[in-house]
């Protein structure tokens, strides 16, 4: 049997190519979008692409099946689970609980999950020449390493009313079956420490069965219902606003990229007529080089790991938009907004082209530290904390208010004209986000405390113990 993970640092995906070397062919479990990765993972092995299965329709990005399939050939196994608001609506094979695929001497068991959504589906593989028992376990967003997936997207995301519960009641029950099966059985989730997906996900890409159920904290709450419901609908990360659209995308029969775009590079004249259409544009560069030259009006969202996540905080899906980056990062940038559907890059420009283009129009600023946002509460500052609500109710700077930055752009109305404002996050990159959105939108009162609540509370602790 060949095996190997994909894992997608940016949104913490994990997709498998599982072979059947006797049979030269090859599976593909939840495949992300730029698909060549693939292609050229069974090209190295001598594999033929044959099969496509998924787990779920997925929420945090648009997955890569249909581009696959068009490419290879493969056919796709899709959930048929849920009812007839959770059915593909492009030709595919129905799986439904105790289907088998075959594939060479490989053998996936469908077996349904429900929680985290209605159609959600698990694979058990079995490696047919080595053992009539199943080895692996392939569960999408049903059980991660020390968590479950969560139930409330379609309600916090998608807007489907009641749903949690009856997710989390169904979650209960699938992990009670989960429960049952072998402790040796490997455990290969589809997301990793960092998705949204859930709130307490482990670093490690893998488990077993019997590690998770001393280790996993709903496993421990399977006596009580109530218990395990309360627990797992609290305290979640606030679901990304393009959840929703992911969820539809993935559904309906959209539009095929089958290649990574080439990105343009724009010329000084195209650029001005992009400012003068008002196009979104977003300065990928780190703060820190954004602070020392920026455009106003523009966004500050670093490319690293979580870009493709802001992103989709702030960008819909019908606007052009161009991006600030090194030539040598577009590639990178490109693909990670494949990977959630934002297919309308119109072009780019270099830091140099920038500082250039914009000679004499740059602004700057410097973040502030914590002895001067002391003394600006004593002015009576305003002080927003752009973390998310479960970090700001675990501790605070007294006084200050909590505007998740996601969601800045629709609370506008909350921060102060008339006080200087101060922003911050844990570590400064959210803060950076938030300063970029407020002064795109007219707010020069603004101070950004780069340190956050990691430096106020280290600082603190400090004084503390003398």
């Amino acid at each position: 049997m060949f095996f190997e993970l994909v894992y997608d640092k940016s949104l913490a995906q994990a997709s498998y190519v599982i072979g059947c070397q006797a049979a030269g062919i090859a599976a593909v479990i939840d495949p992300k979008r730029d698909v060549d990765t693939y292609i050229n993972i069974a090209k190295a092995n001598n594999l033929k692409i044959t099969h496509i299965l998924e787990t779920h329709i997925h929420a945090d990005f648009l997955s890569g099946s249909r581009e696959l399939a068009t490419l290879t050939g493969a056919e796709m196994y899709l959930s048929d689970e849920g009812d007839e608001n959770w059915k593909y609506e492009f030709p595919h094979n129905n799986i439904k609980h105790g289907d088998v695929v075959k594939m060479g001497n490989l053998a996936f068991e469908v077996l349904h999950t429900p929680g985290h959504t209605p159609e959600s589906i698990s694979f058990l593989l079995t490696d047919k020449p080595a053992t009539n028992e199943p080895v692996m376990l392939f569960t999408g967003d049903f059980v991660f390493v020390g968590d479950v997936g969560r139930p409330d997207l379609l309600e916090q995301a998608a807007g489907l009313k009641g749903t949690q519960d009856i997710g989390a009641a169904q979650m209960f029950d699938s992990l009670q079956e989960f429960n049952k099966l072998g402790d040796y059985i490997q455990v290969w989730p589809g997301h990793g420490a960092g998705s949204a997906c859930g709130k307490a996900l482990g670093a490690v890409p893998s488990t077993t069965v019997g590690y998770e159920k001393i280790r996993n904290w709903a496993l421990q709450l399977l006596d009580d219902k109530a218990a395990f419901a309360k627990e797992l609908l609290s305290g979640q990360p606030e679901p990304p606003k393009y959840f929703a659209m992911m969820k539809k995308l993935n559904k309906v029969d959209r539009k095929l990229v089958t290649e990574v775009p080439t990105i343009k590079n724009l010329s000084k004249e195209a650029f001005e007529k992009i400012k003068q259409e008002g196009l979104k544009i977003i300065d990928t560069r780190p703060w820190e080089d954004y602070a020392k030259g920026f455009l106003k009006g523009t966004l500050n969202i670093t490319n690293n790991n979580s870009f493709s996540t802001w992103m989709g905080w702030y960008l819909n899906y019908e606007e052009k938009f161009i991006i600030i980056a090194d030539e040598n990062q577009v590639d990178d940038i490109t693909r990670k907004l494949m990977r959630i559907g934002l297919d309308n890059l119109s072009g780019y420009i270099t830091p140099e082209q920038l500082a250039s283009f914009e000679k004499g129009n740059l602004e700057t600023y410097s973040p502030i530290d914590k002895e001067t946002v002391k003394s600006k509460l004593k002015e009576d500052a305003q002080v927003i904390d752009a973390r998310g609500a479960s970090e700001f109710n675990q501790g605070h700077i007294e006084g200050a208010i909590n505007l998740f930055v996601g969601k800045l752009p629709q609370n506008l109305d909350k921060v102060s004209k008339d006080k200087q404002v101060i922003i911050h996050c844990q570590a400064g990159g959210r803060a950076a986000i938030a300063y970029s959105i407020l002064k795109a939108n007219g707010f020069d009162n603004i101070l950004n405390y780069a340190g956050g609540w990691n430096d106020w509370v280290a600082t603190e602790k400090e004084l503390v113990n003398g």
